[in-house]
């Protein structure tokens, strides 16, 4: 099985006692993942790490934080899945190549690990983890290139899939993305007396909760290096490209309806994923109108479209379930019986809301469809008149082979319920749901809703149209 990851990564240079804002940062970005945090830092002749499993705000308080000195930070949040949860795997991973030690974090997946792994391996390489995260540094250590930012590029031409990476040495931060721009990367900045502190984070959430300056996205193929010769440039940074050729952008349209917070901007004009999903919700309606009483959302996940649903349509929306706030996200819990334990811990019905009345139900995806009906179910047991299921995406109906947790192809609920031309037989899943109808937003209202980010994403997950050749 391919391994998947969906983490968060944030660094940055340049700012006196970093570890405390690489520890608020990694907080905004505990969302991506739950698992483990790892801080290191580098005061530019001496390392200092912390690696922990478990969450940030335990592992990582002012005391401990504290003690992780320098100007030069990354830290990384794990959600693992065939990976495996171990400390051996935490990140930032460390390496030391002819006898320089840097480290490593990485969010992604490269869809030809195994590949990669197994030819490593017959040549003598021996690997200490499981995550592909590790190819990088067996590659960069392979590469007859001479300095670290060229046997970065070198190691980039082998490898196939998605990757935002960060790459520490003792005295120079390297951020890069991948060709396609699966993954994110974004660039900030704190202005300081004469000079400016710069950092790399997954979202720009990150960003406002240490209050930079959100300054552009990192383009997909360019590595921008951060050391004391940029930081004194007049830009602070430089660029190069990974690679020659251009390849067509292909950035995950999953992070828009799910992975990313909601107040997380899309680009420096102010534009938040929160609004993209709102939009969603108003295609959603015109799409699949229906009479109804009430809209409510399955929280978070579905509450921006709810938004854009009630908006459009002029139903109220009201809260059909309450939210315990102190259980995570079930959609990273890698457990299939603990994810269903979460939901049913995580959301309790309002009965008063819904009684007696034709509820709209919105959520972001049906993946393997359990939580959705054990929605349906509680809904109608709390006295809903009619359920409509309406969710802000297509079928999911195909494995990510680029860092989504996914599950394979015969686990999705929609590919159990084909009819003869391959299609998703809308009826038929409605009724194992148990819902009184149901709507999936069509592709091109989803494509038509992120139009603020680009032409061209990566809808492998509803099409099977991967965009690179491994799968």
């Amino acid at each position: 099985m391919v391994i998947k990851d969906s983490c968060g990564v944030f660094g940055g240079y340049g700012y006196h006692n970093i570890a405390d804002l690489v520890r608020t940062g990694l907080f905004g970005l505990q969302h991506r993942g739950q698992e483990s945090a790892g801080i290191v830092t580098s005061d530019g002749n001496e390392f200092y790490e912390r690696l922990r499993q478990g969450l940030v705000s335990p592992n990582f308080g002012p005391e401990r934080t504290s003690q992780l000195l320098g100007h030069i930070g990354i830290g990384h949040v794990r959600y693992s899945t065939s990976g495996g949860s171990s400390v051996k795997n935490t990140q930032p991973l460390s390496v030391e190549i002819k006898g320089q030690k840097m480290y490593i974090a990485h969010n992604g997946n490269l869809d030809n690990y195994e590949q990669l792994k197994n030819k490593m391996e017959s040549e003598g390489s021996i690997f200490s983890t499981t995550t592909d995260s590790e190819v990088f540094a067996h590659l960069i250590a392979k590469s007859k290139e001479t300095d670290l930012e060229d046997k970065i590029s070198d190691a980039c031409k082998h490898v196939s899939g998605s990757y935002s990476l960060l790459i520490m040495t003792e005295d120079k931060l390297i951020g890069l993305r991948d060709p396609r721009g699966f993954r994110p990367l974004k660039l900030g900045r704190i202005k300081l007396n004469k000079q400016s502190a710069y950092f790399l984070s997954y979202e720009t959430i990150a960003f406002d909760d240490i209050k930079a300056e959100y300054i552009r996205d990192i383009e997909p193929n360019e590595m921008i290096i951060l050391n004391q010769e940029n930081y004194h440039s007049l830009q602070g940074y430089e660029t190069r490209k990974l690679l020659e050729n251009d390849l067509i952008h292909t950035p995950c349209i999953f992070e828009s309806v799910y992975f990313a917070r909601p107040d997380s901007k899309i680009s420096p004009d102010g534009m938040t994923y929160w609004g993209l999903r709102f939009k969603m919700g108003q295609i959603l309606a015109q799409e699949f109108p229906v009479d109804a009483d009430v809209v409510i959302s399955i929280p978070d996940s579905g509450n921006y479209s709810a938004e854009g649903y009630s908006y459009e349509s002029q139903i109220p929306f009201v809260s059909g379930f309450i939210r315990n706030h102190y259980v995570g996200r079930t959609f990273i819990t890698p457990n299939q019986q603990k994810r269903m334990n979460d939901v049913d811990l995580k959301l309790n019905v309002n009965e008063y809301a819904i009684k007696d009345k034709r509820v709209i139900v919105t959520d972001d995806s049906i993946i393997r469809g359990t939580t959705t009906k054990g929605k349906i179910t509680s809904l109608k047991n709390a006295g809903a008149k009619e359920v409509h299921v309406r969710i802000s995406c297509p079928p999911v109906r195909y494995p990510c082979f680029y860092g989504m947790d996914f599950p394979t192809q015969g686990e999705l609920v929609a590919n159990q319920y084909l009819d003869s031309n391959n299609n998703v037989n809308i009826n038929e899943l409605c009724d194992f749901l148990g819902a009184d109808s149901l709507g999936f937003l069509s592709l091109d209202g989803l494509l038509e809703s992120c139009k603020p980010q680009g032409d061209t994403f990566c809808t492998a997950c509803y099409n099977g149209n991967y965009p690179t050749q491994q799968n």
